[in-house]
């Protein structure tokens, strides 16, 4: 079948010189921004640069506004603005419960998990891990987290690189380039503080421009009265699918338990989300940024939500992939936006730029996290090795070029290996319900030892990937298709779109699936949940088996506030001990790395020769 006369996608992405000029001047202020924080310690302060802390950490003393927005930034990511409006716009509205999930999770992070971290001021989120069981536990969830994030560094550049293409015709891999070259460029030079403040703007951006799409496009619609009318005869309005299937890609209870722990999982163990808590200085403020987060997160989700009945509205009875016009289910909301605000000079530039500015305060997070990871867990806390802060300032640095430099390179696989996009997505999955998975079992269960926290996260892996990757297997086989609901085309499309040929709507064929592995045919928002409850179970069972921790000499800073309940009166005496212990061992190494500075003699430092 041949279509005659019908707009490619890079006929309808066209950028003009106010678009470039947008999209230009966000590149500018974010390195600019890197300047500043690089430098200012220069030339307005006494040191000639900032010390380590500043650098990783912003000495602990930012605001919670900002770090709210960065916060924002880093989890809003490219999939996020095109992936929901395309998902709500194909499987109903029933998605947006999420809103509630993501609020129930704001509320368990602030009182179950940060309280924690607070108190002991870890260096790392992982650091809590051989506080609390050893450093074998420890090593095995800082591995999964740098798995996670290397893996995830090319497509981070590559999604967004892909669409800047669609709307110039530039090569992805100069784009790709060039964005990559900006970010490391102003998290090398500033560190957390010009992560921070870079995201805190690039967000505000990204809200603007999806606003701006929003409201123009539902002014062009009609109204929101008329968006409802159509979405409700298009039957998309589903908010209470009480359907006990596990099957069902979207019911009330995949959303939410599904949801919730996804998101509980993601902001509050995860080191690129505790590294920005920590650097607040007081508790108030911590829980502040968590507020503001969790509003502003769920507002722009809202937003992602609606926009996914207005495109639905707006193609009602002319679905552009039916039609060919797309190839892609997450090219319709750029095809919307190219359409619907596309005359008015710089407003696409500014929605692309919110797409690469969700793009570069998640790389930038990445990056100075993963550095972060790379110095405590393994160069301090693994290989137990002390360094200068010149030294640990240098290698930072230079984990974070090289991380930069693999992003890049990286694209090339990501571009030519569909099954990498697929890989990232499943270890993310193992990571974050291994991870949390170890956090909650030490932090709500005082009995549990290392023995249960390593066969756990062991089980929770294992569990999570075998859920994952047969999932991805059976899909891509075609042995289990999503149901979708139905779409339309109208004769008149044709005309409108000046498309001279009708297109043949392909009949989607749903299989047999009663004979695929049950756990292969699990919803995706059930992945998380079954690798967490994986490392509780066997976790618990473990330790109980091989004997219970004593919890009667427990630090209760250990365990949460909300179980510190179940710990008997005498462990109040230890209150503290952990951490005054390990702060102990830093203050006397610290020592002794000044008094070789001054000798330049050999000494013995923890059995080793420094």
């Amino acid at each position: 079948m041949t279509v005659k006369n019908l707009l490619s996608l890079n006929d309808i992405y066209h950028f003009e010189i106010a678009d470039y000029a947008v999209f230009g001047s966000m590149l500018l202020l974010s390195a600019l921004t890197g300047l500043y924080f690089g430098c200012r310690g220069k030339y307005f302060k006494s040191e000639t640069s900032q010390t380590l802390s500043e650098y990783l950490t912003g000495n602990r003393n930012l605001r919670s506004f900002p770090v709210a927005l960065s916060l924002i930034a880093s989890y809003v990511s490219g999939v996020t603005i095109l992936g929901t409006p395309s998902d709500i716009y194909l499987f109903g509205t029933q998605y947006w419960f999420i809103i509630i999930a993501i609020w129930l999770s704001g509320l368990t992070v602030s009182t179950v998990y940060l309280p924690v971290f607070l108190k002991l001021q870890v260096n790392s989120s992982y650091e809590y891990l051989e506080l609390r069981f050893n450093r074998v536990v420890r090593t095995i969830a800082s591995v999964l987290f740098l798995l996670d994030e290397i893996m995830f560094l090319p497509i981070i550049i590559y999604v967004p690189s892909l669409a800047f293409n669609q709307v110039t015709s530039i090569n992805i891999h100069l784009i790709g380039t060039i964005v990559a070259v900006v970010c490391v460029f102003y998290t090398f030079l500033g560190g957390l503080k010009a992560v921070v403040w870079t995201d805190s703007w690039q967000v505000i951006a990204m809200f603007i421009s999806v606003i701006l799409v929003v409201v123009l496009g539902t002014i062009q619609v009609g109204g929101p009265s008329k968006i409802i009318n159509l979405t409700s005869k298009g039957n998309r309005f589903e908010f209470f699918n009480f359907d006990p299937s596990l099957y069902e890609r979207y019911t009330v209870f995949s959303v939410l338990i599904g949801g919730f722990t996804f998101w509980t999982c993601f902001n509050s163990v995860n080191q690129t989300m505790v590294q920005r808590y920590l650097s607040l200085p007081t508790v108030r403020q911590s829980k502040l940024s968590v507020l503001f987060f969790t509003i502003g997160v769920s507002a722009f989700v809202w937003i992602c939500c609606y926009t996914g009945i207005l495109v639905y509205a707006t193609y009602y009875d002319c679905d552009p992939l039916s039609m060919g016009r797309i190839k892609a289910d997450d090219q319709i909301l750029p095809l919307f936006v190219m359409e619907t605000v596309g005359h008015l000079r710089g407003v696409p530039g500014l929605f692309i730029a919110g797409v690469f500015g969700a793009a570069l305060s998640s790389l930038s997070v990445v990056l100075n996290s993963t550095a972060q990871v790379l110095l405590e867990d393994f160069v301090k806390g693994c290989l137990r090795m002390t360094l200068t802060e010149r030294k640990a300032k240098i290698f930072v640095k230079t984990v974070i070029l090289i991380l930069g430099v693999v992003a890049v390179g990286f694209m090339y696989v990501v571009e030519h290996m569909g099954g990498v996009l697929a890989l990232a997505s499943s270890l993310t999955s193992i990571a974050a319900s291994a991870s949390c998975g170890v956090f909650t079992l030490g932090m709500l269960v005082p009995w549990a030892n290392s023995y249960g926290a390593i066969c756990g996260a062991i089980a929770g892996a294992f569990m999570s990937g075998l859920v994952s990757y047969g999932s991805q297997y059976v899909a891509a086989a075609k042995y289990v298709v999503p149901r979708r609901l139905p779409v339309f085309v109208n004769e008149t499309c044709y005309d409108k779109y000046n498309i001279s040929n009708k297109t043949v709507i392909p009949e989607i064929v749903y299989p047999d699936e009663s004979d695929i592995f049950p756990l292969f045919r699990l919803s995706f928002l059930w992945i998380t949940p079954v690798g967490v409850l994986s490392v509780l179970i066997v976790g618990i069972a473990v330790s109980l088996l091989t004997g219970k921790a004593d919890i009667s000499t427990m630090d209760p800073e250990l365990i949460s506030p909300v179980m510190q309940w179940v710990l008997p009166p005498e462990s109040q005496r230890y209150a503290g001990s952990t951490i005054k212990k390990v702060r102990n061992v830093e203050i006397l190494e610290n020592e002794i790395m000044v008094t070789v500075q001054q000798d330049g003699s050999l000494v013995e430092l923890d059995g080793r020769q420094q």
